[in-house]
């Protein structure tokens, strides 16, 4: 299926998401854009490539005694799921979850386990390690999120259906960005719902009374 993405990853991500210095719930939001989108995922190995040269070009350093017992302590740590899941992604074939998202969720979209959160919305939170969360949205077709603004960092990136703001219309593969200069009200377009996955980095802050009554049950 040929994707017609108008809203991309901007630079400073894809750069942490190379770095590995993103927090584990907008790796797995960038990880799943780049299965996706054709033009990000060359972007990514751009800054791979640059990043092997600086690494090339760098002065050696000199290493501790218990440095080889060290790094095997911490291969021993690792999770290997996780580990796949932040390897580069391979382009999505069929189904609507990508393949970084398959495997926190432990399928297609048919395994989600949703709970409903006021409005016709459903969400399912995902694992993830840190501060920030991740969690898959269900909105039907012309039913609106309320209006709210943030205290972070919020990427949004639309895998089924569309929703529109007022940054524009955003279908599927396109990313959003928010931030705490952000209040938007997005509304998801009549038809098939909208399937987003979205990360945040600090609870939204919304404006009407009864979306702040549910936001801690909610955990939005």
């Amino acid at each position: 299926m040929t994707r017609q993405i108008a809203h991309h990853l901007p630079d400073a991500m894809l750069r942490g998401y190379c770095a590995g210095t993103l927090p584990e719930a907008f790796d797995l939001v960038v990880a799943s854009h780049i299965s996706l989108c054709d033009e990000c995922r060359a972007r990514m190995h751009a800054f791979d490539a640059v990043g092997g040269a600086l690494l090339d070009q760098a002065d050696e350093a000199e290493l501790s005694e218990d440095s080889l017992a060290a790094t095997f302590r911490l291969i021993e740590g690792i999770d290997v799921e996780k580990a796949k899941a932040e390897e580069t992604p391979p382009p999505a074939t069929s189904g609507v979850l990508p393949a970084p998202l398959r495997s926190y969720v432990g399928g297609d979209l048919d395994a989600v386990s949703w709970k409903r959160v006021g409005g016709g919305v459903s969400q399912a939170i995902l694992p993830v390690e840190g501060d920030a969360s991740v969690r898959l949205l269900r909105i039907p077709g012309g039913v609106e999120v309320p209006d709210h603004s943030h205290s972070g960092s919020e990427m949004t990136l639309v895998l089924a259906g569309a929703f529109s703001d007022a940054a524009g219309r955003f279908g599927p593969g396109d990313v959003e960005m928010a931030d705490d200069d952000v209040t938007h009200t997005p509304i998801a377009e009549p038809g098939e719902d909208c399937i987003c996955l979205a990360a945040t980095e600090a609870p939204l802050r919304f404006s009407g009374l009864l979306p702040r009554l549910a936001q801690k049950v909610m955990r939005i």
